[in-house]
């Protein structure tokens, strides 16, 4: 199964306050397909990001694609 990890819209409206979900996603489905595994959760407006980096770690051992915002986000949490 090839999955990516990107992030999933939450928030109220495309002007309001955006929040975003980062979570697996199988990617031969459609692009509002059901959560594989939600891994964590980033709002951009507060500067808040919450990234569980073992299950990261290991979806990406098993061949799940970074989309390149997730990556970024990896990178600063460091």
């Amino acid at each position: 199964m090839a999955v990516h990890i990107r992030l999933k819209r939450t928030g109220k409206n495309p002007k309001g306050k955006p929040h975003f979900r980062v979570a697996v996603f199988d990617e031969r489905k459609g692009r509002d397909s059901r959560v594989i595994e939600e891994v964590g959760y980033y709002r951009p407006t507060f500067g808040q990001a919450v990234l569980k980096k073992d299950r990261i770690a290991a979806w990406v051992k098993n061949g799940a694609q970074l989309s390149v915002t997730v990556k970024n986000l990896l990178k600063k949490d460091k």
